[in-house]
């Protein structure tokens, strides 16, 4: 899409992330003469009452006062059955002078518009997948430097795990605290704490990492958020990440903790900060936690108030003494 005169017929971005397709059909928006835009572009929403003949309509105009037109088609994963045939037949004949670009945020790579776009070329489908866990992080830090905030890892994980991982959502929220701020700078995990209210379920490895690193403040302010109905399987998580900082504090002690990550099947990412966490325990500590969860797992088992039995154990793994 580098120049308009290669334009391909009809382009689709399809994938979850919002913020990557609104920035495709903005790319490609941009290759209109902005004085003829209002004559050379249609935006339409699909809904029950879409039409073929309106959308090949559209797509048959001749654009005015400009070489191209663009149709750009959001939703498109929900285009009426007609209407989806009606494109497939279209793309096989297509206006010249018409790009078509067709939004999803799903849409099969079995169904036959999908096959019809990707058969215009290989740079026809624009891959709009979400973000692994990994990489938000860093798309947050450039998102905070666009509003003049530096957001160091731990704030933007908080951050995701509060907002979720919605790229137009971080965007808006970032903003937001930008504003807030009132000034270039950076930001720390209690200025999000205090102004971004939680929106998506918590994340069990959230609750995880905050009772690793003994935050009890938060540990319990999330497990109060979490389904207590599934005690016996947050305490089963709870058992293995014990067992996971058991593995990881005789590796450090050993010197070989850059093997952490093999050791436990996981990423280096996933376990880059097991190393500090399990350094946090004395000797001994984390396996008389281990048998503490074997006896939560057994009063659970027996009708002991779910509560009471995990609030102990959290008080125990975060090192909070009298409980």
């Amino acid at each position: 899409m580098a120049e308009q005169a290669k334009l391909l017929a009809a382009y689709l971005a399809v994938g979850p992330d919002e913020m990557k397709r609104a920035r495709a059909i903005d790319k490609l928006k941009s290759r209109l003469n902005q004085s003829f835009i209002t004559f050379n572009l249609d935006e339409i929403s699909v809904s029950a009452e879409l039409t073929p003949e309106s959308v090949l309509s559209s797509a048959q105009t001749l654009p005015m006062g400009d070489s191209r037109r663009i149709v750009v088609i959001d939703d498109a994963g929900k285009l009426p059955k007609s209407v989806s045939e009606a494109l497939v037949g279209y793309l096989k004949n297509p206006n010249p002078t018409t790009t078509l670009m067709l939004s999803a945020s799903k849409l099969a790579k079995t169904t036959r518009l999908y096959k019809a776009v990707d058969a215009l070329g290989k740079l026809a489908v624009i891959n709009c997948g979400a973000m692994t866990r990994s990489e938000l992080p860093k798309y947050i830090g450039d998102l905070g430097r666009k509003y003049g905030l530096q957001i160091p890892v731990n704030v933007a994980n908080e951050l995701v795990s509060r907002v979720g991982d919605n790229t137009t959502m971080l965007d808006s929220q970032i903003k937001s605290l930008a504003a807030l701020l009132g000034r270039p700078g950076a930001i720390d995990v209690q200025f999000v704490e205090t102004h971004v209210a939680r929106v998506v379920e918590v994340k069990p490895w959230d609750f995880l990492d905050s009772l690793s690193a003994r935050n009890a403040q938060k540990a319990l302010e999330l497990y109060s958020q979490m389904d207590e109905s599934g005690a016996i399987g947050n305490l089963s998580l709870m058992t293995g990440r014990v067992r996971e900082l058991i593995c990881a504090r005789s590796m450090v002690k050993r010197g070989t903790e850059r093997e952490i990550a093999s050791v436990l099947g996981k990423q280096d990412w996933q376990v880059r900060n097991y190393a500090r966490w399990a350094r946090q325990f004395a000797d001994g500590e984390l396996e008389y936690i281990l048998g503490l969860c074997a006896d939560a797992e057994r009063g659970l088992k027996s009708g002991e108030d779910k509560t009471t039995t995990m609030t102990k154990l959290i008080f125990a793994l975060c090192g909070v003494a009298n409980v």
